[in-house]
C-alpha cells in the first residue's frame, strides 16, 4: 500500500513527510538494507528529485527514521512512567508500556537493534542506537533512584537487561506473552532491591 498523498484536511502532505512515512513503514517492517531508495520513492509517490532535495543520502534518511522512532518511544515511555504516584509502579509502568508494544500487529522488535545489525560499526546509525540505549538506561537508573534503591546504577542495569531481553524474545519467538514474565522478574528485582519491599528482612521484635 502506498503512503497517502493527503492529510485529513485534504491538503497534500509535503514530500519530505511522505518520504519519512514510507521509510518508517518499510525500514521497520523489512530492514534498512533490504529497502532501497527507489522503493522508498515509489512507496511515497514522489520524484527522485524530491528525495535528493530533502535528503543527501539514504543514510541521512535512515538517521531521520531512527530519530523519529527515538522521539516517539521516549515521549510515550516518559508519559507512562510519570503517571503512577508510587516510584515502584513507575518502574513497572515501563514494562506495561512494553507489553502494549508487543501486542501490536506490526511489532517487529527494536528498530535500533535491527539497524545496527545491518550497518558498519562506528557510523551515525550506530551512534543513534547508542544514544537511544543511553536514554533507556538513564530512565531506569533515575526511576531506581526515585524508588530509593541503594545502588540505582546496578538496579538500572538489571532492569535494562530485562527490558532488552523481553524485546528480543518477543521478536524472535513471536511471543508477546513474554511481557508478563519480564514484569514478574522486574517485580522480583524490586522486592530485593528496594527498602521496605517484601524481599527485605522484617524488623526485629522485642
Amino acid at each position: 500500500m502506498t503512503v497517502t498523498s493527503a492529510n485529513q484536511s485534504g491538503r497534500r502532505t509535503p514530500a519530505r513527510d511522505r518520504l519519512v512515512a514510507a521509510a518508517n513503514e518499510l525500514f521497520y517492517a523489512e530492514g534498512i538494507h533490504t529497502v532501497g531508495v527507489d522503493r522508498i520513492i515509489e512507496h511515497a509517490g514522489v520524484s527522485r528529485a524530491s528525495f535528493y532535495n530533502n535528503f543527501e543520502s539514504k543514510e541521512q534518511l535512515i538517521h531521520t527514521y531512527l530519530m523519529g522512532r527515538h522521539d516517539r518511544t521516549t515521549i510515550r515511555l516518559s508519559e507512562a512512567t510519570t503517571g503512577p504516584a508510587e516510584p515502584r509502579q513507575r518502574i513497572l509502568a515501563a514494562f506495561d508500556f512494553q507489553a502494549e508494544q508487543f501486542r501490536q500487529p506490526d511489532f517487529n522488535g527494536c528498530a535500533f537493534v535491527a539497524a545496527c545489525t545491518e550497518v558498519r560499526a562506528g557510523g551515525i546509525i550506530e551512534s543513534d542506537a547508542a544514544e537511544f540505549r543511553r536514554w533507556i538506561r538513564a530512565m531506569f537508573t533515575d526511576l531506581a533512584d526515585q524508588a530509593g534503591a541503594a545502588d540505582p546504577d546496578a538496579l538500572g542495569r538489571q532492569l535494562h537487561l530485562l527490558y532488552d531481553g523481553a524485546g528480543l524474545t518477543a521478536r524472535m519467538d513471536r511471543d508477546p506473552g513474554i511481557a508478563a514474565a519480564a514484569r514478574s522478574a522486574a517485580e522480583a528485582l524490586l522486592d530485593a532491591a528496594l527498602p521496605g519491599e517484601s524481599g527485605s528482612p522484617p524488623d526485629s521484635v522485642g
